[in-house]
């Protein structure tokens, strides 16, 4: 790897292991190996480079998300595959913890929040492509249901980083919205 592949590993590190917040350009420079220097030269700053390693490692975690939704097993009802589709977004979570941490961390930066929003279009359409049952009819509704996941994402890791253990599982989220949607519970 050359020291731009170096200071993104090493800032990945230090993301999941210290926060956006408390890592410093000294840290950065450990974990990678590359002198604090190169972190001006190939990124311009320490919050440029952060940004950087946070997008590069919230985008690989979509794609294992991706790998790990294939090829679900067959099921009828729409509501048991909702719900096995946020045990397993649940579950992934809390295989990255580290990562979502670093992400509630790194809002509070404004280089960080427009990076986000600037990728929030794509990520909102990913989203609906990755966990809707079916695809969605039209790039509208891809985004309006881009945005609802997205919401229960991000709503799912703040509660699963405050208390893994109350945290909701798929079958109550499935259980809300079928009552949300005015639906009977499926008899036992």
């Amino acid at each position: 790897m050359g020291n731009r592949e170096d200071l993104l590993a090493g800032a990945r590190q230090c993301l999941v292991d210290k926060g956006y917040a408390r890592t410093t350009v000294r840290d950065i420079a450990t974990a990678s190996g590359v002198s604090m220097a190169a972190i001006g030269y190939h990124f311009g700053s320490k919050e440029a480079l952060l940004t950087a390693a946070l997008s590069d490692a919230t985008r690989e975690w979509g794609d294992e998300l991706a790998q790990l939704l294939t090829n679900p097993p067959a099921r009828t009802d729409p509501f048991q595959h909702f719900a096995a589709t946020w045990d397993t977004v649940r579950a992934s979570i809390g295989t990255h913890r580290g990562l979502w941490s670093a992400t509630f961390d790194a809002l509070s930066h404004p280089e960080t929040r427009a990076r986000l929003a600037a990728e929030m279009p794509e990520s909102r359409t990913g989203l609906a492509h990755l966990l809707a049952p079916t695809e969605p009819p039209t790039p509208a509704a891809a985004r309006a249901t881009g945005a609802l996941y997205q919401a229960l994402l991000v709503g799912i890791a703040a509660q699963y980083l405050i208390d893994p253990e109350t945290a909701p599982t798929g079958t109550e989220l499935a259980e809300a919205l079928r009552r949300m949607v005015g639906l009977p519970q499926p008899a036992e």
